[in-house]
């Protein structure tokens, strides 16, 4: 993973690198976001791990990473018989673009914020006109 945004800036991402810049997700959570993207319906967890070639409990994770970040929703689906199975679909692009795009704006605003804090921190350093106690 990129650890600086100057190293960000540098790569030449792709719109599924916004999994990782924004959200940290890995390259396991890309792969299953796009196998949920390409569905023509929602995957069970054995669905998706069939589609990536992984046991369950490792698409169950990246799944559950997925929905913590709002990427993917989870649908109960009722047997007739009675019990129930969990479904997962991704959501509307136009609603992944807003939240990330909001969480940006936060980003943005916590940074400014800590800039102007450095800003002043260090200029009234450099500039501190008060007397230095020296021994004679």
């Amino acid at each position: 993973m990129t650890d600086s945004v100057s190293e960000y800036l540098d790569r030449e991402l792709q719109c599924l690198d916004l999994l990782e810049c924004v959200h940290g997700l890995k390259e396991l959570d890309r792969t299953v976001f796009r196998l949920l993207l390409d569905a023509d319906e929602p995957q069970t967890v054995d669905d998706v791990a069939d589609g990536i070639g992984r046991d369950r409990s490792t698409a169950y994770r990246s799944i559950s990473r997925l929905l913590d970040t709002g990427f993917v929703t989870q649908e109960q689906q009722n047997y007739d018989t009675g019990g129930y199975y969990y479904v997962y679909r991704v959501r509307e692009p136009d609603a992944l673009a807003a939240d990330m795009q909001r969480l940006l704006n936060d980003w943005y605003a916590r940074m400014g914020v800590l800039i102007q804090e450095f800003e002043d921190t260090y200029d009234s350093v450099l500039h501190d006109d008060s007397p230095t106690q020296r021994d004679e």
